[in-house]
């Protein structure tokens, strides 16, 4: 008994040291040693939503998208160096900054010459602005906005009320003062939406794919998300899994969601996936 113990020991053993030395690579998650394969020469910066970090938000994304082969990238942006467990909050335009910077020491890492930008709320605004405004675009193979506010949003309708009564300076004014004018810039008229559509969005060269769910609650209307653009896919979660009552939080969190990422930076192997039921919130 002990001997047959023994000799399957050992043949598990000599079948490990056997693997091939094609196996599927593993990927990485901010490992400045990763190194992207042929079949994933791009790696992959995440850049999360306002409000949340690095490792709150895209963080369980980024593993998925890591175990797939990708060498994967995340950092926060736009925080306060006194508050630095809250990022997004800063201007648009200096989070954009940053962001530049860091795609700059991922390439300088990795020896990638492209990087493919995925974002989420906020980030998936960046994703559009940074490639857009920061002189990169030649450094970008791909961007996946899901759920940007593209055209600006209403928050859930509440900044309505700011228009109707008057007073949308004040309320910026306000935004500011308590530390997020992040928050004034992504209003339907914010300086960085302006900055963002004026002329357009999509960058030669640049494959873009925008994501979000009809039932969005915050990036609202829901239809702003949207790049209507030569060579920009648009989709609607709803679109490949019609029940899935995902919402703007979730939709970091949907498996669903996942595998459209995931199909939409390798379409050319873009595979069918069974749909899930997310959360609506």
């Amino acid at each position: 008994m002990r001997l047959r113990i023994v000799l399957a020991a050992a043949a598990l053993l000599t079948a490990a040291f056997a693997a091939p030395a094609t196996a599927a690579p593993t990927g990485g998650v901010n490992d400045p040693a990763c190194r992207p394969s042929s079949a994933h020469p791009r790696p992959v910066v995440f850049l999360h939503g306002l409000g949340a970090t690095s490792y709150e938000d895209l963080n369980y994304l980024q593993d998925h998208v890591a175990a797939k082969g990708y060498c994967t990238f995340s950092r926060t942006y736009g925080a306060y160096p006194q508050f630095p467990v809250v990022g997004g909050l800063r201007p648009i335009a200096d989070s954009a900054t940053e962001i530049k910077q860091f795609i700059g020491e991922v390439l300088n890492e990795t020896g990638a010459a492209q990087v493919d930008l995925i974002g989420h709320s906020e980030g998936g605004f960046q994703t559009l602005y940074v490639t857009k405004t920061q002189g990169i675009a030649d450094r970008i193979g791909s961007v996946v906005a899901i759920a940007p506010p593209t055209h600006g949003t209403t928050f859930a309708n509440l900044t309505k009320l700011a228009y109707l009564l008057g007073i949308r300076d004040e309320v910026g004014k306000a935004l500011t003062a308590f530390g997020c004018p992040a928050c004034d810039n992504l209003i339907t008229d914010g300086s960085a939406v302006k900055t963002l559509t004026n002329g357009p969005i999509a960058q030669p060269g640049v494959r873009y794919t925008v994501l979000t769910s009809r039932f969005d609650e915050l990036v609202t209307p829901t239809e702003t998300s949207f790049v209507r653009e030569p060579g920009v896919t648009n989709e609607y979660v709803q679109d490949t899994c019609p029940f899935d009552p995902v919402g703007h939080i979730g939709e970091a969190y949907d498996l669903n969601v996942w595998n459209l990422v995931t199909n939409a930076l390798d379409p050319e192997h873009a595979t069918k996936f069974l749909c899930t039921a997310g959360s609506p919130g």
